[in-house]
C-alpha cells in the first residue's frame, strides 16, 4: 500500500521534517510505500484565488497544480500530515493547501437534488502535530479537542476521510528528540495496521518543531 506524507515547514532540518522522514521510514519498515509531499520546498502556493473560488462554485476545473495534488492523493492509500503548531493552528502553507485542494467536485460535492455528497471516505488520515507548548498548557485550554473540532470534524469528516490518528508531539525538556524520532518511525509502522480508529494520545518532544 501507498501513503502521500505532507510535511509544511520552511526548514528542511527542522524536526517536522526529521519527523515526516521517521514516518516514511516506519512505513518501508511495514513493506509499504510512501511519497513526501515537502510543500515548502515544492513551492505549493497556498493563495486561495479567483480561480479557486471559481472552481468552488462548479464554474471552473481546478487549475494544474491543484490536479497534480489530487492525483497524488487519488494515488494513495492514506494521507498523514505532518506539521508545526503554529498560533494553535495549521500552518498557513498546509491549511492554504487543503483550502485549495480539497475543493467542492472532488473532496466533497454539494447538490441542489442531494445535499451534501462526502467523496474521500476511501482515504485514511494520520495527523502528526508538532508542538512548542507543554502538554499541560494544550491541555488546559483546551487545545486538543480544538483541533479536533476544526480539523477532524471541520475538515475530513465534512469529505468522509476518516481521521485513523491523531499524534501531538509537544515540548518537554524531561525528552529526548531521539526517542520521540522512534516514536514517529513507529506510527509509520501503523498506518496500514488495520487496527481500525486511534484514540489521540500526545508525547512530549523538545521544543524545536
Amino acid at each position: 500500500m501507498h501513503a502521500l506524507v505532507v510535511v509544511a515547514h520552511p526548514e528542511p532540518g527542522s524536526f517536522s521534517h526529521r519527523v515526516a522522514r521517521q514516518v516514511a521510514d516506519g512505513i518501508a519498515r511495514a513493506g509499504h510505500t510512501s511519497e513526501i509531499a515537502d510543500l515548502a520546498a515544492e513551492g505549493f502556493d497556498p493563495r486561495f484565488t479567483a480561480h479557486d473560488h471559481a472552481v468552488h462554485k462548479d464554474l471552473l476545473p481546478p487549475s494544474p497544480d491543484v490536479l497534480r495534488e489530487q492525483q497524488r492523493i487519488d494515488g494513495a492509500d492514506a494521507l498523514v500530515l505532518v506539521y508545526p503548531v503554529y498560533w494553535w493552528s495549521f500552518p498557513a502553507l498546509l491549511k492554504g493547501w487543503i483550502d485549495r485542494v480539497f475543493s467542492n467536485g472532488w473532496a466533497y460535492e454539494e447538490r441542489a437534488d442531494t445535499g451534501l455528497v462526502k467523496r474521500l471516505g476511501h482515504l485514511p488520515v494520520h495527523l502528526v502535530a508538532i508542538g512548542g507548548a507543554s502538554e499541560r498548557t494544550y491541555t488546559r485550554h483546551g487545545y486538543f479537542q480544538a483541533m479536533k473540532t476544526q480539523i477532524d470534524h471541520g475538515i475530513f469528516d465534512y469529505c468522509g476521510a476518516r481521521v485513523a490518528a491523531s499524534r501531538f508531539l509537544l515540548a518537554g525538556e524531561d525528552v529526548q528528540e531521539p526517542a520521540q524520532l522512534q516514536a514517529a518511525q513507529t506510527l509509520g509502522t501503523a498506518v496500514f495496521s488495520g487496527n481500525g480508529p486511534l484514540a489521540p494520545q500526545t508525547a512530549k518532544v523538545q521544543a524545536c518543531a
